[in-house]
């Protein structure tokens, strides 16, 4: 079986799923409805998401390896590329949480408890 057929099938299954839940409100509630819809919008981020990383992880080593060995130029590389959200989540539905494409350097991000939500997110 070809992998265009196998990728066609999965999106078909989720796609039925998402359907199913939704058209049976005795079964379903909102929040079922809202994780298969995160399901079905990763199916289509998360491939890209991978050859971002993929793609980015080559770059970097190439800026690594062209500057003579720099990790100061190859890091930022490979955060942007690599670190970041892999799956679409309820949370990133509901607007309760950005969805993070390109990475951040681990040194430039806040520690946890400093974190304070938004308004009117308590």
């Amino acid at each position: 079986m070809s992998h265009r057929r196998t990728t066609r099938r999965g999106v078909a299954l989720a796609l039925v799923l998402a359907a199913t839940l939704w058209a049976s409100p005795a079964h379903a509630t909102n929040d079922a409805a809202i994780g298969a819809g995160a399901a079905v919008c990763s199916l289509l981020y998360s491939p890209a998401k991978l050859v971002f990383a993929g793609l980015g992880t080559v770059v970097s080593g190439m800026a690594w390896l062209m500057t003579g060995f720099d990790s100061e130029v190859a890091r930022p590389i490979f955060y942007s590329a690599v670190r970041g959200d892999y799956v679409i989540t309820p949370a990133h539905l509901e607007g309760r949480r950005g969805v993070e494409f390109v990475g951040r350097d681990p040194r430039d991000e806040l520690p946890e408890e400093s974190f304070e939500p938004a308004p009117g997110n308590w």
